[in-house]
């Protein structure tokens, strides 16, 4: 089997060292020959980084390592070398602004070396223009620019203090001058294609206001896939290791793809309904021979729970959450949207897309595992030592044993700091409740509609489907009354398996479940 390329960002280490590489290169070319000046947004770690290298070394003139790829048949592409200059910032130092400013005096000084250039103007930004221009007329050909995670030197500071901020503004201010030279009359009239990814999609006015020129592939239908691996490419590439994976654990290669697009699969950055599975943790679980939060687990978004905590966000909410196409592009250091945020950074993708009105949702089981945990556990300050507790939550209702569900949930209500402040009512337990079951692993649906309303919470296993109606200073017996009124089951009964209707009344002063009631949907 060919190796997995993982941590591997190198197109060329992929290609000379017996490595799969899923060919996107019917899609670059299309890129590279369509226009000049491009800037694309993904999740951390969704291949950002290789597309940058694999452009390096196409617009190098490296013909052999594309052998057998899309573009290598013959008259696709001229294997004329350009100079390219790559400015990677997970390479330069970001702590201060001055350290952004010699970190990029550096790493434009390596360029020139490389190229047996030497740069004398002292000025950051003259020197950068100093280096695409002189690179151009000592090759002969125009230059390209590759800026990998351009944003960093801002999202780095981000959600850590009002002084972090303040280095945030000031890095900002830096970047807005120094990508403003590639719009130079003098530095256009020798570039040949330019290329800036990030996390983040920061208003034209915020960094690109001297560069307004940049054409947003973030949410083109265009390149929807060209990162991450859609349905047909991981079957193409990965069936030996997928075959070999189900081996290993007992299933069939079928059931092997099912899984693994349970938990990886469903980004979607387009309003056409192309998905895209998480490189990063497809690879580790083919590796690993196991469905884990490999991707979560990288980088615990401490920034985004706390500026969901401090705007009380109404965490159910999330799942199924609506909003409008100016969401996507709204995002300042003085202005930070929740939604933009959770979209830009991969926790939540577009699920639907109906006359300009955005479904968004988790984008599958790993993320909405992991970030409801997470939420649960620091909005809330729950201790870690509840998760055995929150994990067997579906245990107990798969096997239909209400007690033991109801003596685990009144454990971690019991869990929640006395002193965190925050309104007890039927939206705050509603909101613990949601959490824990979603953080078990198992199908949790907050405020699923019906034709005769909305219900609290179902959850669908295997085994039985359940139907919870919360009240809070009222009674049981009136939530699960609701859950017959209004017909809540009918939308399950086709289904084929045991339903449950459970009323669950809140007490507000003891913070915890005062009483349930079940009963069984007789249809």
């Amino acid at each position: 089997m060919q190796k997995l390329p993982i941590g591997i960002s190198s197109f060329e280490v992929l290609r000379t060292r017996g490595f799969v590489y899923v060919d996107k290169t019917e899609g670059i070319h299309q890129l590279v020959t369509e226009g000049m000046y491009y800037f694309l947004a993904r999740p951390r770690r969704f291949g950002k980084s290789l597309l940058v290298s694999t452009l390096r070394c196409l617009f190098e003139g490296k013909r052999e390592l594309f052998d057998g790829l899309w573009i290598a048949e013959e008259g696709r592409w001229d294997w004329t070398p350009h100079p390219v200059v790559v400015l990677d910032f997970n390479q330069v130092s970001l702590d201060t602004p001055e350290n952004l400013r010699l970190g990029l005096h550096v790493a434009l000084q390596e360029t020139a070396t490389s190229y047996g250039l030497t740069l004398a103007t002292p000025l950051l930004e003259s020197q950068f223009r100093e280096l695409l221009v002189t690179l151009a007329r000592q090759a002969g050909q125009p230059v390209v620019v590759l800026i990998d995670e351009y944003d960093k030197p801002l999202i780095d500071h981000l959600g850590k203090g009002e002084a972090e901020m303040a280095v945030a503004r000031a890095n900002r201010d830096i970047l807005r001058s120094f990508y403003g030279v590639l719009k130079g009359a003098d530095v256009t009239d020798v570039t040949r294609f330019v290329l800036l990814t990030g996390v983040s999609r920061f208003s034209q006015m915020s960094v690109f206001s001297a560069l307004n020129n940049l054409h947003d592939l973030s949410m083109s239908t265009q390149y929807a896939t060209l990162l991450g691996y859609t349905p047909t490419e991981l079957a193409q590439y990965f069936q030996e290791h997928i075959d070999h994976m189900a081996k290993e654990l007992g299933w069939t290669p079928s059931q092997t793809l099912d899984m693994l697009a349970q938990h990886y699969d469903g980004y979607r950055f387009s309003t056409r309904n192309h998905t895209v599975y998480n490189p990063f943790s497809t690879l580790h679980a083919l590796k690993e021979l196991e469905l884990r939060d490999y991707w979560f687990a990288t980088g615990t978004p401490t920034f985004l729970v706390n500026l969901l905590r401090e705007k009380q966000y109404p965490l159910p909410e999330l799942e199924g959450l609506q909003t409008t196409l100016t969401v996507f592009g709204v995002f300042e250091l003085e202005r930070l949207t929740p939604e933009a945020l959770l979209f830009q950074t991969g926790y939540l993708t577009i699920r639907d897309v109906q006359k300009r009105i955005y479904t968004l949702d988790y984008p599958n089981q790993e993320v909405k595992t992991a970030f409801t945990e997470a939420l649960l556990l620091a909005i809330q300050d729950i201790p870690r030592a509840m998760t055995s507790h929150i994990m067997r939550l579906a245990e107990h209702l798969a096997a239909g044993d209400l007690e033991a569900f109801f003596t685990a949930m009144t454990a971690i209500f019991a869990a929640i700091p006395y002193d965190i402040e925050t309104k007890r009512d039927e939206a705050y337990f509603h909101t613990i409740f949601y959490l824990a079951l979603s953080a078990t692993g198992r199908p949790a649906q907050s405020s699923p509609l019906t034709n005769r309303g909305r219900i609290d919470m179902a959850m669908t296993l295997p085994e039985y489907i359940y139907i919870f109606e919360f009240k809070c200073g009222q009674s049981a017996a009136a939530a699960l009354a609701q859950i017959r009124t209004q017909g809540y089951a009918e939308k399950y009964r086709g289904l084929g398996r045991p339903i449950t209707l459970v009323g669950v009344n809140f007490d507000a002063e003891r913070r915890n479940v005062a009483e349930w009631l079940a009963e069984a949907d007789e249809g």
